[in-house]
């Protein structure tokens, strides 16, 4: 293709903006930006644009902003940009007219390695089920969601102790890199995309496919009749959020960073120990779960050994 297409960016948190800035950095022809609605929040409730907005607006780009995806108001001004290709980043579900009319259709950066971890909270469910390797996947939408051909996968080793954080701000990077590879085979023509279902019948990415539905509070609390490696691995597919919780002096705290020790406890599971100065942990059915830092109810989140020191058992 020897013009570069006109394409429409489409996406809200930060995660987005690395795949837009990479997009500018590499003189792609983006002709205007979607994003979320400006919404009240902070102090004051004062109204609040999207990451993805203020660097729209730093950069001089059109910007629509739709309440509603299925509005022929919000199709008419998408359709009067013309666009050739859309690509889509961290934002919401699109109705098949918004996805399917341009003539390239449109591209999606998904956090994993599909057709595994298909839905809201690849990051999350990639971390809480104990994987030592992740990815990214550029796809071509479809009807059913995350689902599309696949067009170019990248892999993204899991440390034992990697945070959901951690393994986002890693993703963004790696998904935006991936996201200017992909376009450019698509404009050199040397890519070929392949479906998901050869992907399934062929085993690649593993033959039991797992989902990440999102994230709600019942998935947030702790189990702690499980093995405490399970539990740990819990703790950072949530941390820093929306954050594990589990209770202690009928309290509901949070926890953040822990690690493990697999000292056989003699304590009933799900005790909560403490010299009241250094330490505090808890006991699982075949190790101690260790805390490096806490957020108990109505505080904020602190290294332990500070936690401590205000700490007294009710």
């Amino acid at each position: 293709m020897d013009k570069k297409p006109r394409i429409v960016f489409m996406g809200t948190p930060a995660f987005a903006v690395a795949s837009l800035s990479a997009l500018m950095d590499a003189k792609m022809n983006v002709i205007g930006v979607v994003t979320a609605p400006d919404k009240p929040g902070g102090r004051g409730m004062q109204l609040q644009q999207s990451a993805v907005k203020q660097f729209a607006v730093a950069h001089d780009l059109p910007i629509l902003q739709p309440e509603k995806l299925k509005s022929p108001e919000f199709f008419e001004a998408l359709s009067a940009w013309k666009p050739d290709l859309q690509v889509v980043v961290a934002f919401r579900m699109l109705p098949e007219k918004i996805w399917s009319f341009p003539s390239m259709g449109t591209l999606n950066v998904h956090g994993s390695l599909l057709p595994q971890y298909r839905g809201a909270a690849p990051i999350n469910w990639a971390l809480m089920n104990g994987e030592s390797e992740t990815g990214v996947t550029t796809f071509q939408l479809q009807h059913a969601i995350d689902t599309g051909d696949i067009l170019l996968q990248d892999r993204i080793a899991i440390t034992k102790n990697m945070t959901a954080g951690e393994l986002h701000d890693t993703m963004m990077m790696v998904g935006a890199n991936l996201l200017v590879k992909t376009l450019n085979g698509l404009l050199e023509g040397s890519l070929k995309s392949i479906s998901q279902i050869e992907v399934i019948e062929n085993g690649v990415n593993g033959t039991v496919i797992k989902h990440a539905p999102k994230i709600f509070t019942k998935d947030c609390e702790i189990n702690w009749d499980l093995p405490v490696q399970q539990i740990h691995n819990h703790i950072r597919g949530l941390a820093p959020f929306p954050g594990a919780i589990t209770k202690v002096d009928e309290k509901i705290v949070k926890l953040y960073s822990t690690s493990i020790s697999n000292e056989t406890p003699k304590e009933q599971v799900g005790s909560f120990l403490t010299d009241g100065k250094t330490y505090a942990k808890f006991a699982c059915k075949d190790g101690y779960l260790i805390l490096n830092d806490i957020q108990w109810e109505g505080k904020k989140r602190m290294p332990i050994v500070d936690f401590l020191r205000g700490y007294r058992k009710s």
